[in-house]
Parts: C-alpha cells; structure tokens; sequence
C-alpha cells in the first residue's frame, strides 16, 4: 500500500509538471501578516502555485549527520534522511479549501498521509472542517515543520511522551476573531483516539507514542468513543501568544457486540504553549508544557504510570540578519532548548520513595539561515535519563549537524 501510494504521487507530480510550460509556475511565499496563530501553521507554509489553476505543491526535506555517545559508547558517524514531506493545496472555491501532507521518515521507511482535510467557511469565527486532522494539543504538533525551529531533533517531550504529528480521521469547527492587537482563535474536533497500546507496548511503560502504530485508527475507534480536542488561543502583537489545549476520551474496548467486558478507561492530556519576540533585541521564545492522566488497570504495575509531564523552551537570539556570502537576507542565531520529561509522577507504594523514569536535556545550538525557507544547524545535546529505580542517569553527549528546507 505504501508503494502504491507513492507510486502514485510520483506519477501524479510527474505528469504534472511534463504538461506545464514552467513559465506558468509562480511561487508562493508563506503568509507574512503578523496576526497569524499557532493554528495557522499547516497554512502558513511557501509553495508553487500553478498559473491559473488553484493548485499548490510544496515541501521540506531534512537531513542529518549526528554523532551521540551514552554513558561512554558511540554508535560513530551517523547519516539521517529524517523526512521529506509534500504537501499540496487547493482553493476548491472562495470559501472552500483543501490541503494535504504526506510524509516520508527514514528513507521512506515509514509513509504517512500526515493531513488531508476539506476547510468550509461559512464565517471568520465559524468554519468547519473534517477528514484527516492534527490534533491541536500543545503548539508543536501542528506546527512542526523542520525549517521553522534551529534544531535538528524535534522536543522529546513532544514526540516521545506526547504522539508528535498525532492525527486522526475526525471533524469539528475552528474560527478567528481580530480586535485591535488583540487576535482570539480557537479549535474543536471529534476524532479517532488512542486504543490500548498506550499501556500494552513494547516500551514497557505507559507511552501514547504507541497509537500512531496503529494504521486502523484511521478507519475505526477502538473504544467505539471519539476523542476530543479543543484549543482556545489569545495573541497580542506587542505580547505574544498563550494557548490552552485538552485531548481527552476513553481509550479501552469496554463494550462488545452490547456486552460490556471491561470498565472504560480514559486518558486526558492538558497543555500550555507560549511564544513571544522581544521587541529590540528580537530574541524569539517558545515552549509548551503538558500533563498526561491515564486511568490504568488495577492489575498493572507501578511501572505503567497514571500520570506524565514535560516539556520544553526555546530561546533563540539573532545575532546577525544582513548580506552574507552573496545571500541577500542571510541570518545568523544562536538558540538553545532546554527539555524535561518524567513520564512516571509519583512515588512507589511500598516505599514511598520517587519513582523514578524521568529526562532531562540542554542543547546549545548556532544556525545559519541563507534565506527564511532554509537552515543549517549545529547543535550539541547533553543529556540525563533516569530509569523507574532511579539508579545514576545515563548520560548522552554529542553533535548533530544538519539541514531543512521548503521547496
């Protein structure tokens, strides 16, 4: 099925453009207004329109080198084709859109329509969509792409204790609002959930990862319940952005055929995100934080936790933004990421001692931006993991080198 589809996309990009005299191509710039929200970045993205048809194709791709050691042994040199994602849209009419993205990671290794959705507007603060949505939890899982962020590695705490790029076949509603500098968005689906593997995984812990490795989420909900998400946004153009987000619903098959054969379990996942510029100094925050409650079988150990946090902060400081190496708007920053993960909160019943299965990272980092569609990073990561005993940490060290761009 994958190369099946792949196939098909190639074809249908080959065709394409062998049809079109290239003069008609125009490229598209990512939207410059300033009162854009987080919600708006599965949008906000450059592409090449076809003259005089709605159609837009774009992408990015993402390669690495990176050289980690754990407590003192190293697998060497490592090369990474992380991603290549393509996306295409369509203005189907004045208040209908559609747009999609299929990802390809590690190679082709795994392929993913990652968002493939139909917008109807009926009114700036009513607006529906359904199909193949990103849940908006947090502010990375929708705005994730590669050459917006200084660093080769996406937040742990967003894709290893949250799904990163969770999506599910689902509907809901979305709108905005503008008020002087004030911009109000918010976000509302009913969606496919999370099924039993958050607790029955080869991770042997409770890890919401998990479902994305379940393609038939996509086709049936393993509960029989929808998930929900819900997002509200408030940005100030002179203060910045705060976002409020809640994924909640029942995760376990408690009914079969009307019979019921077990309680049902749910798992709710609350986040805060925040991004601001310094005025001056230009100095670019963000962050998310998110808190994760799953109602776990009494028959379970205390290995499989109820209750997860974490997240992380990025700074990033321009240092230079002129012509450079006959670049005309080159930039140069230095950022850093500062991440914490325990996906375990709480204490052992026998003991009362903390339990342990907990993270945390720095990772200083320069950038080199030749244009605003693409980077070149350097970062280097330090970083602590303690197992659930709370032995010493292993500690990983190390380099990656690596760069993202649109096309």
């Amino acid at each position: 099925m994958k190369l099946r589809l792949t196939f098909i996309l190639f074809l249908f990009i080959s065709n394409l453009f062998a049809q079109i005299d290239p003069s008609l191509l125009k490229r598209i710039p990512k939207d410059t207004v300033k009162q854009l929200l987080n919600m708006d970045a599965m949008y906000n993205r450059p592409s090449l329109n076809i003259n005089k048809t709605p159609i837009a194709i774009g992408g990015y791709l993402e390669t690495n080198w990176q050289k980690l050691t754990t407590d003192g042994i190293s697998e060497g040199h490592q090369f990474q084709a992380r991603r290549l994602s393509v996306f295409m849209s369509s203005a189907i009419s004045k208040r209908i859109k559609f747009l999609s993205e299929i990802e390809y990671e590690e190679g082709g290794k795994e392929i993913a329509i990652e968002f493939a959705s139909v917008d109807v507007e009926f009114h700036p603060l009513v607006n529906f969509r359904a199909g193949i949505i990103i849940n908006p939890i947090g502010a990375f899982n929708q705005n994730h792409d590669g050459p917006k962020w200084e660093f080769t590695d996406r937040p742990i705490s967003a894709t290893q204790m949250l799904p990163g790029t969770f999506s599910n076949s689902g509907a809901g509603l979305f709108g905005k609002k503008y008020s002087g500098n004030w911009m109000f968005g918010y976000e509302a689906y009913f969606s496919g959930s999370f099924d039993n593997s958050i607790i029955d995984n080869t991770e042997g812990k409770t890890f919401l990862p998990s479902a994305k490795e379940n393609p038939e989420r996509f086709e049936e909900i393993n509960s029989g319940e929808p998930l929900f998400t819900g997002k509200i946004a408030v940005r100030n153009s002179k203060i910045g952005e705060i976002g409020l987000s809640h994924m909640g619903g029942i995760y376990n098959k408690f009914n079969d055929d009307g019979i019921t054969i077990d309680v049902p379990r749910r798992v709710n996942v609350y986040a805060i995100d925040f991004n601001t510029t310094l005025p001056k100094i230009k100095t670019f925050i963000t962050g998310e934080w998110a808190w994760i409650n799953v109602e776990v079988p009494e028959t379970y150990t205390q290995q499989f936790g109820n209750k997860q946090h974490g997240g992380f902060l990025d700074i990033v400081q321009p240092v230079l933004k002129r012509k450079m190496l006959d670049w005309e708007n080159a930039s140069l920053n230095i950022a850093c990421r500062l991440e914490y993960v325990d996906w375990n909160v709480g204490r052992f019943k026998e003991t009362n001692g903390n339990i342990g299965e907990h993270l945390w990272s720095i990772m200083p980092a320069i950038s080199f931006r030749p244009t605003s569609q693409t980077v070149i990073r350097l970062n280097y990561r330090l970083q602590k993991q303690t197992d659930i005993f709370g032995n010493p940490p292993s500690i990983t060290d190390g380099y990656n080198l690596g760069i993202s761009t649109y096309f």
